[in-house]
């Protein structure tokens, strides 16, 4: 740190610290102002542009500093001046200590921040430079951070000081605006039966309300600039349209015809999505036949002298498309039409904000007008980026079930919930199995005492796990299939008939107008939404 700035921190320092020593906090308080209100009202009376000269200097003194005490100081300028000079002296004082804060902050610390912290704070960086005087107007408006952490935090960030002192201006003046008038009609309280008058109760009702309006002001200027560019349907057809007939359209749209909603489902390929047809239903339907041929090979374990079991693998998938079929009714277009829901089969486009094309399996296009829209398109399995996997062949989540024998040898690539349980069920079917997981343990999301049952659960099956083996490529050797692996102690391989890739699963989120719009997507590869699940829209 240079001389200059280690002379600066210094005076604040010592400013500070003379402010708590002489009992300043102490003075800013209510009961002390309330005190001394008759002595201050005469002073400022006797000599109105003196104390107004003095306030304001004061009040930039203690904003500046980031000492405690600005906001009961903006009442005191209520009681004072009234609301008209007490609103214009708070605002520009309130301005300008702010900048007098971010301009120390910024000498003293940002050279230091950014150099030590640049690389993580790029992001933040280019924020500011292209929104950074909404995100600044914004958190003025709504003062949920304190005001001193915005104004230090500012100074950090490339934001120029001249942005800084008319946004902090314009965005306090609401604020400064209640909180003045609420000092105002503290002033007029002289006996206890004036705390019910109207002017104090309007006065707190306005305090206590600000913030939900800052707030839903802010949303408004938000939702402003994202709209600007599209035109607004004259009329809408509907409430809403659901994008997807998997688990979460399918309830989306259940609710919003329970309450009367006007609702669109939009379903390109199979109602019920992956969870009836290639995920949840049918996977548990094979581990259910799993799980009897287990226990009946384990028949001696509940007292049965006898008993024996074999897997017929083409009746076990049959069994498993009759459980599909006997729970497809629950989810189909003609029980959600039954409940209110319009249910077409096509392509969904985003066109705007509030319509949605639909291009239907003959060729032919309609558009939908709607209020809202609920993007609910599912995933599919992620296929790695291995050498030789797209010759080798290979089955996911999605395909399996169209195997048409059991495999000798099955390999599955990953030691998730997916290639778990599914690795156990062909086993127990009596494939052998091998497991690969790059990292230590399986099951890598649940608590490390999860991993080790599942993993002796596997082993007990018959099912070699390889943990801490990364797939490197695959290979073909005297016509047999086989995946090259690194571990600690080199490489190995790894012969199989089948291959089942379970490494997890990948958002839909191309093909459907995301892009146009300008929705943003997350790192992880999923649209990117606010608490309440909704998009930047």
């Amino acid at each position: 740190m240079t001389r200059s700035r280690l002379a600066v921190l210094l005076v604040v320092a010592a400013a500070i610290a003379a402010f708590f020593l002489a009992g300043g906090h102490r003075g800013l308080s209510l009961e002390a102002l309330k005190a001394q209100q008759a002595t201050l009202q005469s002073w400022q009376a006797a000599a109105p542009m003196r104390s107004a000269a003095f306030f304001f200097a004061f009040y930039v003194a203690v904003t500046g500093l980031s000492l405690p005490g600005a906001a009961l100081l903006t009442l005191g300028a209520g009681a004072l001046f009234g609301l008209l000079w007490g609103t214009l002296l708070v605002s520009f004082a309130a301005a300008a200590g702010a900048t007098v804060a971010f301009l120390v902050s910024r000498f003293v610390l940002r050279d230091w921040v950014q150099q030590r912290f640049g690389r993580q704070l790029a992001g933040v960086n280019r924020g500011v430079e292209r929104e950074g005087a909404f995100y600044l107007f914004t958190l003025r408006l709504i003062p949920a951070v304190p005001f001193f952490v915005i104004n230090a935090a500012m100074g950090l960030t490339p934001m120029r000081a001249k942005t800084f002192y008319w946004v902090s201006q314009l965005g306090m003046l609401p604020g400064t605006l209640v909180y003045v008038n609420a000092g105002r009609q503290l002033a007029a309280i002289e006996a206890p039966g004036d705390i019910l008058s109207p002017g104090l109760l309007a006065a707190f009702v306005l305090l206590g309300s600000f913030p939900l309006a800052a707030k839903k002001l802010v949303g408004a200027l938000r939702a402003r600039r994202v709209y600007a560019r599209w035109g607004r349907p004259a009329r809408f057809e509907r409430n809403l349209v659901v994008i997807g007939g998997g688990s979460a359209g399918l309830v989306a749209a259940y609710v919003a015809a329970a309450v009367r909603a006007k609702v669109t489902l939009v379903e390109k390929h199979r109602m019920g999505g992956d969870c009836l047809n290639t995920g949840c239903v049918p996977s548990k339907a094979l581990i259910k036949s799993a799980r009897v041929l287990a226990q009946i090979r384990r028949h001696r374990d509940y007292g049965i002298r006898a008993a024996q079991a074999q897997a017929d693998f083409a009746e076990i998938l049959a069994r498993v498309r009759r459980v599909v079929r006997a729970v497809e009714p629950h989810d189909s277009a003609a029980r959600y039409r039954a409940l209110g829901v319009e249910c077409l089969q096509g392509e969904a486009q985003i066109a705007s904000p509030w319509e949605v094309d639909v291009r239907f399996p003959g060729g032919e296009t309609r558009r939908l007008t709607t209020r809202s829209i609920v993007v609910a398109a599912g995933a599919r399995p992620l296929v790695p980026p291995i050498r030789g996997i797209e010759h080798t062949g290979y089955r996911t989540s999605d395909t399996v079930w169209d195997l048409a024998a059991l495999p000798r040898r099955l390999l599955v690539l990953g030691g998730g919930a997916v290639g778990c349980e599914l690795a156990q069920c062909f086993a127990r079917f009596g494939s052998r199995v091998t497991v690969v997981e790059m990292l230590p343990r399986l099951l890598s999301r649940e608590d490390p005492e999860v991993s080790d049952s599942v993993l002796a659960g596997l082993r007990a099956d018959g099912v070699e796990v390889l943990l801490g083996h990364k797939a490197l490529h695959f290979v073909r050797d005297g016509g047999e299939r086989q995946l090259v692996v690194g571990h600690a102690g080199g490489e190995a391989r790894v012969g199989f008939d089948e291959l089942l890739c379970a490494l997890g699963r990948v958002a839909n989120t191309e093909g459907y107008g995301l892009e146009a719009l300008g929705i943003r997507i997350t790192a992880s590869g999923t649209i990117e939404t606010d608490a309440h699940l909704q998009t930047s829209y």
